[in-house]
């Protein structure tokens, strides 16, 4: 069974829904650090989360990332590559991750659309992954015994409900 391995950082819809999962630590057994973005961090009101995201970053499971203006620009020009194509709206918070994880290597947590899609439209080579691409990680390295049953723990728990063909992929990694 492996330990952390990698750096990620996350964007305030996944924040949001992971806070609200039981398991929520599963992502500290998956990354050695999650980057939190101050863009990110203004964004955060909803209390379980904020509070959820404090004791992370005063347990250093979490980090403040620190926006450059170098980054701002990146993440300014993957918004506006994101214009007219056929991908939802990027915002900013959203961008800026993108960008860090183009810089950084980091994997992208997010539950936006437009930001998980990026990298196929834009052609951006950075790993997005939402709570279904983390929790297959978890149960591909053992820390999740049955992955469907976590999958519907998370939906329960989140109300965030997963696309048909993850649960086919599902089905077809678990011979379900």
């Amino acid at each position: 069974m492996s330990q952390a391995s990698a750096e990620a950082i996350a964007d305030t819809s996944f924040l949001v829904d992971w806070a609200r999962y039981r398991r929520r630590d599963l992502l500290f057994q998956v990354f050695d650090v999650v980057y939190v973005p101050e863009s990110v961090l203004r964004e955060l009101k909803y209390p379980l989360a904020v509070d959820w995201v404090a004791e992370s970053m005063a347990s250093d499971k979490m980090a403040l990332f620190t926006e450059t203006a170098e980054l701002e620009g990146e993440a300014r020009r993957i918004m506006a590559m994101g214009r007219g194509r056929p991908l939802k709206r990027i915002d900013f918070p959203e961008a800026l991750c993108l960008a860090a994880g183009l810089r950084f290597g980091y994997v992208v947590l997010t539950e936006n659309g437009g930001a998980y899609f990026a990298p196929r439209v834009l052609g951006l080579n950075v790993a997005v992954w939402r709570a279904f691409e983390l929790l297959l990680e978890a149960w591909r390295r053992g820390l999740v015994e049955d992955l469907a049953a976590e999958l519907r723990r998370y939906e329960e728990e989140t109300l965030h409900l997963f696309r048909r063909r993850d649960w086919e992929l599902v089905c077809r990694l678990t011979r379900c």
